[in-house]
């Protein structure tokens, strides 16, 4: 069994390089569902999530803080935006809504401040402004609005250093997230901003770079990313959560994204942990080591989730309440990691 796990793994680093994302994704599955403990090449580790209950949190029972709103502006344009500062801040989590969604609803879906708060981060929320895109998407797959010093990339990282140097937050904790299209803006800013944001977090998107207008945008969201034009992210912490039941995202841009944070070296030793939300919903948790450069990543496919906020709350939109917790997860793996 641990030749076959070694087998699947480089099979499907080969078929995700030669752009075969879908059967790649199907395979990785396979080998998770089949595989035992593979000898060293991979743990595979039975039981329940962690998960920080969010039903018992509150702002005074984590850590007292003060809501501000603004907004920022500079060449490329302006974008309000929310901001929850604890008293004791040393760094910031950037967190991009998805479609339909503002800074108000995805704060109350993820709950991200209350997490980071505990943690002496602050949580930014920027808003898509409704004239820039009419479903309040960020422009992800638009050439104008990717790269460094462009349209929405230079807004957001131009508003994350603002919000940083305002409140004297350290530079070497700055995360970014997002959900769906947020997630996709996500990874773009981590692509063309390498120097800004130290760790990563993409939940039911898709990789920098792999779309460059709407016709190819709803293709990729549909039949999952090609190895994308943009090249790998360079040397960027990622950890990525998907539902498996996805119809608007195509779960095999979860494991495009893994290959683009790694360069191609998903071959080698990993460990999967299988377990299941105390909410209900299983998952399987694959972790990959830094290895020849390339930076760590983790893969978090929820079974039976569809597209939203893995434990999420279920007042806000696009959240599945039943999942582990994706913000105290990502919030684990982001403070792993400083510049």
């Amino acid at each position: 069994m641990a030749d076959f796990f070694k087998s699947a793994m480089q099979e499907a680093a080969r078929l995700t390089q030669a752009g075969r994302v879908a059967e790649a994704t199907a395979l990785v599955q396979r080998a998770m569902g089949l595989s035992g403990a593979a000898d060293g090449d991979a743990a595979v580790i039975e039981g329940e999530c962690r998960r920080v209950d969010p039903a018992a949190a509150s702002d005074g029972e984590i850590a007292p803080g003060r809501w501000i709103e603004d907004s920022f502006a500079n060449t490329a344009g302006v974008r309000r935006y929310r901001l929850y500062l604890p008293e004791r801040a040393d760094g910031l989590v950037v967190m991009l809504h998805g479609c339909g969604q503002g800074p108000e609803d995805f704060a109350t879906a993820t709950r991200m401040h209350l997490c980071a708060a505990a943690q002496g981060l602050a949580t930014l929320y920027p808003a898509q402004s409704s004239e820039a895109n009419g479903a309040s998407c960020w422009n992800w797959y638009e050439p104008a609005d990717q790269g460094r010093d462009r349209g929405e990339c230079a807004i957001l990282a131009g508003m994350t250093e603002a919000v940083m140097m305002a409140h004297g937050l350290d530079d070497r904790r700055i995360y970014i997230a997002g959900l769906s299209a947020g997630g996709a803006m996500a990874a773009t800013l981590a692509a063309a901003y390498p120097e800004r944001y130290v760790a990563l977090g993409v939940h039911s998107g898709l990789p920098a770079g792999c779309a460059h207008d709407l016709i190819s945008a709803m293709t990729v969201m549909r039949q999952g990313a090609s190895p994308p034009a943009h090249g790998p992210l360079p040397a960027c912490p990622t950890i990525v959560f998907h539902g498996d039941r996805d119809t608007r995202v195509n779960p095999s841009n979860a494991l495009a994204l893994i290959a683009q944070a790694r360069a191609g070296a998903m071959q080698g030793a990993v460990e999967i942990e299988r377990g299941c939300a105390p909410a209900g919903l299983a998952f399987s948790r694959t972790c990959y080591p830094q290895v020849a450069g390339r930076a760590e990543a983790e893969l978090w496919l929820v079974h039976g989730a569809g597209h939203g906020w893995s434990g999420g709350a279920a007042e806000a939109s696009y959240t599945e309440p039943r999942g582990p917790d994706a913000s105290s997860e990502m919030l684990r793996f982001f403070l792993r990691h400083a510049r």
